[in-house]
């Protein structure tokens, strides 16, 4: 769109624009332009040395420290020097971190994870202080990526880290009304200062008031955070990587288990990773929001979802989410996995808002290729009918392609997933197998615990007792998956816990993902939830329990030549707690399935596999 056909379309601008400035004013005003639906380089507005930085304390509403005054959040703003001599104004994308000042770099304050289930573990190391490289304009990350395009990239530290004031909560609520404050700052109905203390203020008249937010990880987190706020004037989001919920994060079906990669990980470690805040409410902050609202209620020795958790799952929080959604997640992820975002992509589907899906087969990180993410925007903050909110719904990077050619889907899982329920046969020790043959007899095999073999090497043996597994035949043809593998396993123990640990994998095994081998999905439980994951129920020694539950979701196509192979086993080296090895896991292999979604259903296994014993 050039600058008379912009021109020609007041409904694109601002009204306040068009309220304040003459039309042959507006037609000299450098302006954005638009081709394909997608907002384009400027080149009036390339120059950074011409940027306008400015660095502000939003208040907010809230006084999360108890000092006695509302806490203010520190917030730095890059824009066009268009929005000062020409009176430009323009939308914002925002984004805003606990990370932006540092982080712990002590390698001490992760929880001991060597001791028996629902034991209280050896006390927990805090760490050094971080030191805090606070800047006043706190970040540059997205400044050459959009200003040149027409928007105002805006920063802010989270509370209680930076040069923000309060508590970090790590989920609590006011982790969700900072950026609303910020957000409201930029309409007009929040007050900005040009210090942490003084009364100066400081006002966002160069802003239309349409904001967009994006971030991977904690930073994808928080733009989901201030749209289930319901605040005006927040239009999309783009969450990269988000953590939805707490409890999914630092629990599995019940079982206490860490991150990928952060092994004795909870949210009290996180507490201390990102509070760089360096103030004399420090102190406050650790003794009652890590040391008295954390220790009580995060519950490490059950593992149960309480109110403490419900109240930091966002899906639970989704009715007054009126931005367009667009979640990116690698399903390869397995520090924020990818039912991060899948659970809160489907939830907003189904109450009808505006949400879009795209998948890669990489691990954390990774937003979608930047047209798309410049139609999201461009759609929703500038108002370019460009299709963006009808397209497909789901697009996932195919197997050995780049993340820039995602392949379009009508939607998640692929409509032409159906499940499909495969059967356990013979010696899991040795190699059983994995068919859709169903068995009417009973049968128990004993594998025994043993935390020094970590998932891969376990995967990868020929024989031994510390897993059972369960194989399909070669496939003939390529199989597609598409959505939620489920495991219902009937199981007991010698011990009132025991760790629950399933992979599904695609062999034979080769390093790392692909398509030629490796983990397909996986999921852990804690066999005391089988009734519930809100209240844990010791196990009886010897009393086999059946217990249902999902891995985590997935879109792959297995190549013809591969197997796929269920595995059960215990303790997770790189996942769950490390109870002395020896604990015995009584699996009954004839009361055991695995629901598998694959695209055309059992038609498709059965052209591509053999069923038969």
């Amino acid at each position: 769109m050039n600058l008379n056909q912009f021109n020609s379309n007041f409904s694109f601008l601002p009204l306040i624009v068009l309220t304040c400035f003459s039309i042959s004013h507006l037609s000299s005003q450098t302006m954005p332009v638009f081709e394909d639906g997608m907002a384009q380089k400027v080149k009036a507005f390339e120059n950074s040395e011409d940027w306008i930085q400015e660095q502000l304390w939003v208040e907010t509403e809230f006084d999360s420290d108890k000092d006695g005054k509302l806490d203010r959040m520190h917030v730095s703003v890059t824009r066009q020097k268009q929005t000062e001599t020409e009176g430009l104004k323009v939308p914002a994308i925002y984004s805003t971190s606990p990370y932006f000042s540092g982080v712990s770099s002590s390698n001490d304050i992760f929880w001991n994870v060597k001791h028996e289930i629902g034991a209280n573990p050896p006390e927990r190391p805090h760490g050094e202080p971080i030191t805090m490289r606070s800047r006043p304009y706190i970040s540059s990350s997205y400044n050459s990526r959009w200003v040149p395009r027409g928007f105002a990239m805006v920063y802010s530290e989270s509370p209680g880290t930076g040069l923000s004031e309060g508590c970090p909560t790590v989920g609590g609520k006011n982790e969700s009304l900072a950026p609303k404050a910020v957000i409201d700052w930029l309409n007009g109905r929040a007050k900005g200062y040009t210090s942490v203390d003084g009364d100066e203020q400081i006002t966002a008249y160069w802003c239309t008031g349409k904001v967009g937010m994006m971030g991977t990880s904690y930073n994808g987190t928080l733009p989901l955070a201030a749209a289930t706020t319901g605040v005006d004037g927040l239009k999309a989001i783009i969450p990269d990587a988000p953590n939805t919920s707490y409890w999914h994060y630092y629990r599995a079906n019940g079982l206490v288990r860490s991150p990928g990669g952060y092994l004795g990980e909870d949210i009290d470690v996180l507490y201390d990773f990102i509070h760089s805040q360096d103030s004399d409410r420090k102190a406050w902050c650790d003794e009652n929001v890590r040391d008295i609202e954390h220790a009580e209620n995060m519950d490490r020795l059950s593992g149960d979802y309480n109110d403490f958790w419900k109240g930091r799952d966002y899906t639970n929080q989704l009715d007054d989410v009126n931005a367009a959604v667009f979640f990116s997640h690698g399903l390869s992820d397995w520090n924020v996995m990818p039912d991060h975002s899948i659970r809160i992509y489907n939830k907003l589907k189904s109450m009808g808002k505006t949400t879009k899906l795209y998948l890669h087969q990489g691990g954390h990180g990774g937003p979608p290729p930047m047209d798309m993410m410049n139609k999201w925007f461009s759609r929703y903050l500038y108002g370019i009918e460009n299709g963006a909110e009808s397209e497909d719904k789901f697009w996932v990077v195919r197997e050995g392609d780049k993340r820039t050619k995602p392949t379009s889907y009508p939607d998640y899982p692929n409509p032409d997933a159906r499940p499909v329920k495969f059967f356990l046969s013979g010696n899991g020790i040795t190699g059983g197998n994995l068919n859709t043959t169903s068995r009417e007899d009973s049968e128990v095999q004993t594998l025994v615990d043993n935390y020094s073999f970590d998932g891969k090497t376990l995967a990868r043996a020929e024989e031994t007792n510390h897993r059972l597994m369960f194989v399909t035949p070669k496939l003939s043809e390529d199989l597609h998956l598409s959505g939620r593998v489920t495991v219902e396993i009937k199981a007991a123990s010698d011990k009132e816990a025991v760790n629950l640990s399933v992979w599904l994998v695609n062999l034979p095994w080769k390093n790392g993902r692909s398509n030629k081998g490796g983990i397909i999905t996986r999921g852990w439980a804690d066999l005391q939830n089988h009734a519930s994951v809100t209240e844990s129920e010791k196990l009886n020694p010897g009393e086999f329990y059946t217990m249902q539950f999902s891995l985590e979701p997935d879109d792959q196509i297995i190549p013809a030549g591969q197997q796929i192979g269920l595995m059960i086993f215990s303790s997770d080296k790189e996942y769950t707690l490390h109870p002395k090895p020896g604990t015995k896991l009584m699996v009954d292999i004839g009361a055991t399935t695995i629901t598998i979604p694959v695209v055309g259903g059992k038609d498709a296994v059965l052209t591509t596999i053999s069923t038969e014993d």
